[in-house]
Protein backbone atom coordinates (compact mmCIF):
# COMPACT_ATOMS: atom_id res chain seq x y z
CA UNK A 1 0.00 0.00 0.00
CA UNK A 2 1.12 3.57 -0.67
CA UNK A 3 1.34 5.77 2.41
CA UNK A 4 2.99 8.88 3.84
CA UNK A 5 5.16 8.76 6.95
CA UNK A 6 6.54 11.52 9.18
CA UNK A 7 8.94 9.98 11.68
CA UNK A 8 10.43 13.00 13.47
CA UNK A 9 8.20 15.22 15.63
CA UNK A 10 8.10 16.44 19.23
CA UNK A 11 5.50 16.17 21.97
CA UNK A 12 4.12 18.83 24.29
CA UNK A 13 6.91 17.89 26.71
CA UNK A 14 9.64 19.32 24.48
CA UNK A 15 10.74 22.94 24.78
CA UNK A 16 9.01 25.47 22.52
CA UNK A 17 6.25 23.09 21.44
CA UNK A 18 2.50 23.52 21.29
CA UNK A 19 0.43 22.20 24.19
CA UNK A 20 -1.65 20.52 21.48
CA UNK A 21 1.12 18.09 20.58
CA UNK A 22 -0.66 15.07 21.98
CA UNK A 23 -1.91 11.86 20.38
CA UNK A 24 -5.48 13.12 19.94
CA UNK A 25 -4.45 16.22 18.00
CA UNK A 26 -1.70 14.45 16.09
CA UNK A 27 -4.20 11.83 14.93
CA UNK A 28 -6.73 14.45 13.85
CA UNK A 29 -4.15 16.47 11.91
CA UNK A 30 -2.61 13.36 10.36
CA UNK A 31 -6.03 12.57 8.89
CA UNK A 32 -6.42 16.13 7.58
CA UNK A 33 -2.99 16.03 5.99
CA UNK A 34 -3.28 12.48 4.63
CA UNK A 35 -0.47 10.98 6.74
CA UNK A 36 -0.81 7.27 7.55
CA UNK A 37 2.22 6.80 9.83
CA UNK A 38 3.43 9.26 12.48
CA UNK A 39 6.43 9.13 14.75
CA UNK A 40 5.52 9.48 18.41
CA UNK A 41 8.52 11.65 19.24
CA UNK A 42 9.97 11.97 22.74
CA UNK A 43 9.62 8.39 23.99
CA UNK A 44 12.48 9.14 26.42
CA UNK A 45 10.20 11.42 28.48
CA UNK A 46 8.45 9.49 31.25
CA UNK A 47 5.18 11.44 31.19
CA UNK A 48 4.85 11.23 27.42
CA UNK A 49 5.72 7.55 27.45
CA UNK A 50 2.94 6.91 29.96
CA UNK A 51 0.51 8.70 27.65
CA UNK A 52 1.68 6.59 24.74
CA UNK A 53 1.21 3.39 26.70
CA UNK A 54 -2.32 4.35 27.75
CA UNK A 55 -3.44 5.87 24.44
CA UNK A 56 -1.94 3.70 21.70
CA UNK A 57 -3.11 0.24 20.72
CA UNK A 58 -0.40 -2.30 19.87
CA UNK A 59 -0.84 -3.54 16.28
CA UNK A 60 1.48 -6.49 16.91
CA UNK A 61 3.81 -5.57 14.03
CA UNK A 62 6.05 -2.95 15.62
CA UNK A 63 3.50 -0.19 15.02
CA UNK A 64 0.78 1.28 17.23
CA UNK A 65 -2.55 2.88 16.43
CA UNK A 66 -4.98 5.53 17.62
CA UNK A 67 -8.17 6.61 15.86
CA UNK A 68 -7.15 5.02 12.57
CA UNK A 69 -3.66 6.58 12.48
CA UNK A 70 -0.54 4.45 12.86
CA UNK A 71 2.38 5.43 15.10
CA UNK A 72 5.99 4.31 15.28
CA UNK A 73 8.05 4.78 18.47
CA UNK A 74 10.59 7.58 18.02
CA UNK A 75 12.70 9.97 20.07
CA UNK A 76 15.44 12.51 19.47
CA UNK A 77 18.54 12.75 21.66
CA UNK A 78 20.86 15.75 21.73
CA UNK A 79 24.47 14.73 22.34
CA UNK A 80 26.81 17.50 23.46
CA UNK A 81 30.32 16.23 24.13
CA UNK A 82 34.03 16.81 23.65
CA UNK A 83 36.15 14.67 21.38
CA UNK A 84 39.83 15.19 20.59
CA UNK A 85 39.73 18.69 22.02
CA UNK A 86 36.62 19.89 20.17
CA UNK A 87 33.01 20.22 21.31
CA UNK A 88 30.37 18.53 19.15
CA UNK A 89 26.59 18.88 19.23
CA UNK A 90 24.78 16.15 17.32
CA UNK A 91 21.07 15.26 17.23
CA UNK A 92 20.02 11.68 16.52
CA UNK A 93 16.56 10.22 15.97
CA UNK A 94 15.99 6.76 17.46
CA UNK A 95 13.23 4.49 16.13
CA UNK A 96 12.35 1.43 18.22
CA UNK A 97 10.30 -1.67 17.36
CA UNK A 98 8.62 -2.14 20.75
CA UNK A 99 7.79 -0.55 24.08
CA UNK A 100 9.92 -3.23 25.70
CA UNK A 101 12.97 -1.93 23.84
CA UNK A 102 12.00 1.67 24.67
CA UNK A 103 11.90 0.85 28.38
CA UNK A 104 15.39 -0.67 28.17
CA UNK A 105 16.77 2.31 26.24
CA UNK A 106 15.29 4.76 28.73
CA UNK A 107 16.64 2.79 31.69
CA UNK A 108 20.14 2.88 30.24
CA UNK A 109 20.08 6.54 29.18
CA UNK A 110 18.56 7.68 32.49
CA UNK A 111 21.82 6.70 34.18
CA UNK A 112 23.68 9.14 31.93
CA UNK A 113 21.53 12.25 32.29
CA UNK A 114 18.16 13.73 33.20
CA UNK A 115 15.60 12.41 30.71
CA UNK A 116 12.78 14.27 32.47
CA UNK A 117 14.17 17.74 31.79
CA UNK A 118 12.98 17.91 28.19
CA UNK A 119 11.21 15.79 25.59
CA UNK A 120 14.45 15.96 23.62
CA UNK A 121 17.03 15.21 26.34
CA UNK A 122 20.52 16.67 26.30
CA UNK A 123 23.18 14.12 27.23
CA UNK A 124 26.94 14.43 27.46
CA UNK A 125 27.14 11.25 25.42
CA UNK A 126 29.30 10.56 22.40
CA UNK A 127 27.08 9.84 19.38
CA UNK A 128 29.03 6.64 18.71
CA UNK A 129 28.37 5.47 22.26
CA UNK A 130 24.68 6.35 21.93
CA UNK A 131 24.51 4.17 18.82
CA UNK A 132 26.30 1.32 20.58
CA UNK A 133 23.89 1.47 23.53
CA UNK A 134 20.81 1.50 21.30
CA UNK A 135 21.92 -1.30 19.00
CA UNK A 136 23.17 -3.47 21.87
CA UNK A 137 19.71 -3.24 23.43
CA UNK A 138 17.89 -4.07 20.19
CA UNK A 139 19.65 -4.58 16.85
CA UNK A 140 16.37 -3.88 15.07
CA UNK A 141 16.35 -0.27 16.23
CA UNK A 142 17.02 2.44 13.67
CA UNK A 143 19.27 5.42 14.40
CA UNK A 144 19.03 8.35 12.00
CA UNK A 145 21.27 11.42 12.38
CA UNK A 146 18.81 14.33 12.42
CA UNK A 147 18.76 17.38 10.10
CA UNK A 148 22.37 16.62 9.25
CA UNK A 149 23.36 20.09 7.97
CA UNK A 150 21.87 22.37 10.65
CA UNK A 151 24.79 24.58 11.77
CA UNK A 152 24.48 24.25 15.55
CA UNK A 153 23.19 20.74 16.24
CA UNK A 154 23.97 18.13 13.60
CA UNK A 155 26.31 15.55 12.13
CA UNK A 156 27.79 17.90 9.49
CA UNK A 157 26.87 21.24 11.08
CA UNK A 158 29.29 24.07 10.34
CA UNK A 159 29.43 25.10 14.01
CA UNK A 160 29.12 21.74 15.70
CA UNK A 161 29.73 18.75 13.47
CA UNK A 162 32.13 16.46 11.66
CA UNK A 163 33.43 16.35 8.09
CA UNK A 164 32.95 12.58 7.83
CA UNK A 165 30.28 10.33 9.28
CA UNK A 166 32.96 7.77 10.22
CA UNK A 167 34.60 10.35 12.49
CA UNK A 168 31.33 10.67 14.38
CA UNK A 169 30.09 7.10 14.66
CA UNK A 170 33.39 5.21 14.36
CA UNK A 171 32.84 1.42 14.43
CA UNK A 172 29.05 1.93 14.62
CA UNK A 173 28.95 3.60 11.19
CA UNK A 174 27.98 0.41 9.28
CA UNK A 175 24.83 0.19 11.43
CA UNK A 176 23.67 3.63 10.28
CA UNK A 177 21.79 3.41 6.99
CA UNK A 178 19.57 6.52 6.84
CA UNK A 179 20.17 10.26 7.18
CA UNK A 180 17.66 13.08 7.63
CA UNK A 181 18.23 15.98 5.23
CA UNK A 182 16.50 18.67 7.32
CA UNK A 183 14.42 21.65 6.21
CA UNK A 184 17.36 23.68 4.88
CA UNK A 185 18.63 21.06 2.44
CA UNK A 186 17.01 18.75 -0.09
CA UNK A 187 18.30 15.48 -1.57
CA UNK A 188 19.82 17.21 -4.60
CA UNK A 189 22.20 19.10 -2.34
CA UNK A 190 23.17 15.87 -0.56
CA UNK A 191 23.79 14.08 -3.87
CA UNK A 192 26.88 16.25 -4.28
CA UNK A 193 28.66 14.12 -1.66
CA UNK A 194 29.60 10.69 -2.98
CA UNK A 195 30.14 9.51 0.61
CA UNK A 196 26.37 9.72 1.17
CA UNK A 197 25.35 7.52 -1.77
CA UNK A 198 25.06 4.41 0.38
CA UNK A 199 22.63 6.08 2.80
CA UNK A 200 18.88 6.43 2.41
CA UNK A 201 17.87 10.09 2.68
CA UNK A 202 14.69 10.68 4.66
CA UNK A 203 12.72 13.85 5.30
CA UNK A 204 10.54 14.66 8.31
CA UNK A 205 8.75 17.68 9.67
CA UNK A 206 10.55 17.97 13.05
CA UNK A 207 7.24 19.58 13.94
CA UNK A 208 6.53 21.44 17.18
CA UNK A 209 2.82 21.98 16.40
CA UNK A 210 0.15 19.71 14.89
CA UNK A 211 -0.46 22.00 11.91
CA UNK A 212 3.13 21.59 10.71
CA UNK A 213 3.32 17.79 10.63
CA UNK A 214 4.04 16.50 7.15
CA UNK A 215 5.72 19.70 5.94
CA UNK A 216 8.43 17.19 5.05
CA UNK A 217 7.59 13.49 4.78
CA UNK A 218 8.33 10.14 3.14
CA UNK A 219 6.16 8.26 0.64
CA UNK A 220 6.32 4.45 0.74
CA UNK A 221 4.64 1.68 -1.21
CA UNK A 222 5.09 -1.35 1.02
CA UNK A 223 3.50 -3.32 3.83
CA UNK A 224 2.67 -1.15 6.83
CA UNK A 225 4.77 -2.84 9.51
CA UNK A 226 8.04 -2.10 11.29
CA UNK A 227 10.22 -4.91 9.83
CA UNK A 228 9.26 -4.01 6.25
CA UNK A 229 9.81 -0.26 6.73
CA UNK A 230 13.20 -0.93 8.29
CA UNK A 231 14.17 -3.24 5.43
CA UNK A 232 13.09 -0.68 2.82
CA UNK A 233 15.17 2.03 4.48
CA UNK A 234 18.17 -0.25 4.95
CA UNK A 235 18.19 -1.51 1.35
CA UNK A 236 17.30 1.87 -0.18
CA UNK A 237 14.58 0.11 -2.15
CA UNK A 238 13.42 2.52 -4.87
CA UNK A 239 10.44 0.32 -5.72
CA UNK A 240 9.03 0.63 -2.20
CA UNK A 241 10.42 4.03 -1.10
CA UNK A 242 8.87 6.19 -3.80
CA UNK A 243 9.97 9.72 -2.93
CA UNK A 244 10.37 12.30 -0.19
CA UNK A 245 8.35 15.47 0.27
CA UNK A 246 10.58 18.49 0.82
CA UNK A 247 10.45 22.12 1.77
CA UNK A 248 11.95 24.33 -0.86
CA UNK A 249 15.26 24.28 1.07
CA UNK A 250 15.63 28.04 0.71
CA UNK A 251 12.69 28.33 3.10
CA UNK A 252 14.67 26.58 5.85
CA UNK A 253 16.13 28.64 8.69
CA UNK A 254 19.77 27.98 7.86
CA UNK A 255 19.97 27.77 4.08
CA UNK A 256 22.21 30.80 3.58
CA UNK A 257 24.90 32.36 5.76
CA UNK A 258 24.13 35.44 7.79
CA UNK A 259 23.77 37.40 10.99
CA UNK A 260 20.19 37.70 12.20
CA UNK A 261 20.76 40.58 14.64
CA UNK A 262 21.99 42.76 11.78
CA UNK A 263 19.52 41.44 9.21
CA UNK A 264 22.44 40.30 7.06
CA UNK A 265 21.77 37.49 4.57
CA UNK A 266 24.78 36.28 2.57
CA UNK A 267 25.49 33.77 -0.17
CA UNK A 268 28.63 31.64 0.20
CA UNK A 269 30.34 33.89 -2.36
CA UNK A 270 29.49 37.01 -0.34
CA UNK A 271 30.70 35.32 2.85
CA UNK A 272 34.05 34.60 1.25
CA UNK A 273 34.30 38.18 -0.01
CA UNK A 274 33.76 39.48 3.53
CA UNK A 275 36.12 37.00 5.19
CA UNK A 276 33.31 35.26 7.02
CA UNK A 277 32.37 38.45 8.89
CA UNK A 278 29.14 40.41 9.00
CA UNK A 279 29.69 43.61 6.97
CA UNK A 280 27.57 45.61 9.45
CA UNK A 281 29.08 44.62 12.81
CA UNK A 282 32.21 42.67 11.93
CA UNK A 283 31.23 39.58 13.93
CA UNK A 284 31.45 36.08 12.40
CA UNK A 285 28.34 35.04 10.48
CA UNK A 286 26.53 31.74 11.02
CA UNK A 287 27.65 29.56 8.14
CA UNK A 288 24.58 27.99 6.56
CA UNK A 289 23.81 24.75 4.78
CA UNK A 290 24.63 25.76 1.20
CA UNK A 291 28.09 26.92 2.21
CA UNK A 292 28.75 23.79 4.26
CA UNK A 293 27.61 21.49 1.45
CA UNK A 294 29.89 23.29 -0.99
CA UNK A 295 32.83 22.83 1.36
CA UNK A 296 32.36 19.05 1.66
CA UNK A 297 31.04 18.33 -1.85
CA UNK A 298 33.08 16.32 -4.34
CA UNK A 299 30.55 16.62 -7.18
CA UNK A 300 29.12 19.52 -9.17
CA UNK A 301 25.68 20.96 -8.59
CA UNK A 302 23.07 18.98 -10.50
CA UNK A 303 24.72 15.56 -10.17
CA UNK A 304 22.26 12.71 -9.54
CA UNK A 305 23.40 9.24 -8.37
CA UNK A 306 21.89 6.21 -10.09
CA UNK A 307 20.30 4.88 -6.89
CA UNK A 308 18.84 8.21 -5.75
CA UNK A 309 15.34 8.28 -4.26
CA UNK A 310 13.31 11.03 -6.03
CA UNK A 311 11.82 14.01 -4.21
CA UNK A 312 9.16 16.68 -4.63
CA UNK A 313 9.37 20.24 -3.28
CA UNK A 314 6.05 21.44 -1.85
CA UNK A 315 4.63 24.37 0.06
CA UNK A 316 1.95 23.73 2.73
CA UNK A 317 -1.59 24.46 1.54
CA UNK A 318 -2.15 27.08 4.25
CA UNK A 319 0.80 29.07 2.90
CA UNK A 320 -0.54 28.84 -0.66
CA UNK A 321 -3.97 30.06 0.48
CA UNK A 322 -2.41 32.90 2.48
CA UNK A 323 -0.32 34.02 -0.48
CA UNK A 324 -3.33 33.85 -2.80
CA UNK A 325 -5.40 35.98 -0.40
CA UNK A 326 -2.56 38.34 0.48
CA UNK A 327 -2.94 37.75 4.22
CA UNK A 328 -0.91 36.11 6.99
CA UNK A 329 -1.05 32.32 7.17
CA UNK A 330 -2.30 32.48 10.77
CA UNK A 331 -5.43 34.45 9.83
CA UNK A 332 -8.90 33.03 10.45
CA UNK A 333 -9.73 33.47 6.75
CA UNK A 334 -6.91 31.09 5.83
CA UNK A 335 -8.08 28.47 8.33
CA UNK A 336 -11.65 28.72 7.05
CA UNK A 337 -10.59 28.31 3.42
CA UNK A 338 -8.19 25.52 4.35
CA UNK A 339 -10.99 23.51 5.96
CA UNK A 340 -13.24 24.24 3.00
CA UNK A 341 -10.65 22.89 0.55
CA UNK A 342 -10.22 19.71 2.58
CA UNK A 343 -13.99 19.21 2.73
CA UNK A 344 -13.96 18.89 -1.06
CA UNK A 345 -10.77 16.86 -1.58
CA UNK A 346 -10.40 14.87 1.65
CA UNK A 347 -6.76 15.58 2.55
CA UNK A 348 -4.12 18.24 2.04
CA UNK A 349 -1.77 15.90 0.19
CA UNK A 350 -4.55 14.90 -2.19
CA UNK A 351 -4.61 18.56 -3.25
CA UNK A 352 -0.87 19.16 -3.25
CA UNK A 353 0.23 15.90 -4.90
CA UNK A 354 -2.50 14.01 -6.70
CA UNK A 355 -5.58 15.96 -7.78
CA UNK A 356 -5.68 16.62 -11.56
CA UNK A 357 -5.57 20.19 -12.82
CA UNK A 358 -9.20 20.22 -13.91
CA UNK A 359 -10.36 18.97 -10.50
CA UNK A 360 -8.32 21.66 -8.74
CA UNK A 361 -10.01 24.41 -10.72
CA UNK A 362 -13.43 22.86 -10.15
CA UNK A 363 -13.01 22.48 -6.39
CA UNK A 364 -10.71 25.33 -5.32
CA UNK A 365 -10.76 29.11 -5.66
CA UNK A 366 -9.04 29.82 -9.00
CA UNK A 367 -6.03 31.59 -7.49
CA UNK A 368 -5.45 28.80 -4.97
CA UNK A 369 -5.65 26.20 -7.76
CA UNK A 370 -3.17 28.24 -9.78
CA UNK A 371 -0.90 28.42 -6.71
CA UNK A 372 -0.92 24.65 -6.25
CA UNK A 373 0.06 24.15 -9.89
CA UNK A 374 2.84 26.73 -9.67
CA UNK A 375 4.26 25.00 -6.61
CA UNK A 376 4.15 21.61 -8.37
CA UNK A 377 6.15 23.15 -11.22
CA UNK A 378 8.60 24.91 -8.91
CA UNK A 379 7.50 28.34 -10.15
CA UNK A 380 8.06 30.30 -6.97
CA UNK A 381 10.03 33.35 -5.85
CA UNK A 382 12.44 32.63 -3.02
CA UNK A 383 14.31 34.70 -0.46
CA UNK A 384 16.58 32.30 1.42
CA UNK A 385 16.49 31.77 5.18
CA UNK A 386 19.58 32.42 7.31
CA UNK A 387 20.84 32.31 10.91
CA UNK A 388 17.58 31.03 12.40
CA UNK A 389 15.23 33.09 10.20
CA UNK A 390 12.88 31.16 7.92
CA UNK A 391 13.12 32.07 4.25
CA UNK A 392 10.18 33.61 2.46
CA UNK A 393 8.56 32.12 -0.61
CA UNK A 394 6.17 34.08 -2.78
CA UNK A 395 4.02 32.33 -5.35
CA UNK A 396 2.19 35.43 -6.56
CA UNK A 397 4.70 38.24 -6.90
CA UNK A 398 4.55 41.29 -9.14
CA UNK A 399 6.87 39.55 -11.55
CA UNK A 400 5.90 36.28 -13.17
CA UNK A 401 7.89 33.61 -11.29
CA UNK A 402 10.21 31.30 -13.16
CA UNK A 403 11.26 27.74 -12.32
CA UNK A 404 13.02 27.40 -8.99
CA UNK A 405 16.26 26.43 -10.69
CA UNK A 406 16.28 29.82 -12.44
CA UNK A 407 15.47 31.63 -9.24
CA UNK A 408 18.37 29.94 -7.46
CA UNK A 409 20.80 31.44 -9.93
CA UNK A 410 19.85 34.86 -8.64
CA UNK A 411 20.79 33.86 -5.09
CA UNK A 412 24.48 33.30 -5.76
Amino acid sequence: MEFLADFHIHSKYSRATSRNMDIKNLSEWAKLKGITLMGTGDFTHHLWLEELKHTLEDCGNGLYQHNGVNFILTAEVSSIYSKKGKTYRVHNVIIAPSLKSVDKINDRLSRLGNLASDGRPILGLDAAELARIVFDIDADCILIPGHIWTPWFSLFGSMSGFDKIEDCFEEQTPRIFALETGLSSDPAMNWRLSALDKFTLVSNSDSHSPQKIGREANVFNCDLDYPTIREVLKTKDKNRFLYTIEFFPEEGKYHFDGHRLCGTRMSPKETREHGGKCPKCGKPVTVGVVNRVEKLADRPEGFKPENAIPFKNLIPLEEIIADAKGVGKASLAVERDYRGCLAKFGTEFEILLRAPKEDLFKGLPPKVAEGVLRVREGKVNIQAGYDGEYGTISIFGNAEPGPKSEQQLNLF
